[in-house]
């Protein structure tokens, strides 16, 4: 196992944490503006109205992002596991993790069709992470 390249794949993994982690708190924050803090800190028995603009982005960018995350997770740590580690594994992490930041601001601001092109980067580097489990 070549420890310098599994290194780089479960920092990127981690990296991915904590792209995560970062939209997680931007989308709770939005949401704050349209949500008050005492439905947030309460039992929430009544349905969430449905966040519009900038914070219903945030919300929709961060769930799309838990669509995806399990599955990067997983083929990087089978990728670490069975020993597939490379160059291609590597590059498809960075591809995924770097998609993946840069998708939500792009989200944000409502860019048309660059934001989808990003989201196509990201996935392209996931299915090389797979790709490496079977080589």
């Amino acid at each position: 196992m070549d420890m310098m390249q599994t290194g780089v794949e479960l920092k990127l993994l981690g990296a991915a944490v904590i792209v995560g982690l970062v939209q997680l708190l931007w989308a709770a924050g939005a949401a704050r503006s349209q949500h008050d803090l005492k439905w947030a800190a309460g039992a929430r028995d009544e349905p969430k109205p449905p966040l519009t603009g900038v914070p219903g982005r945030l919300d929709r960018a961060f769930r799309n992002f838990m669509e995806t995350f399990p599955l990067f997770a997983a083929a990087v740590l089978a990728v670490v596991v069975l020993d597939k580690s490379g160059p291609a594994s590597v590059w498809g992490a960075a591809l995924y993790v770097i998609g993946r930041a840069l998708y939500v601001p792009l989200y944000v601001a409502g860019t048309y069709l660059i934001r989808s092109i990003v989201w196509g980067v990201a996935l392209a580097g996931l299915v090389m992470v797979i790709v490496a489990i079977f080589k």
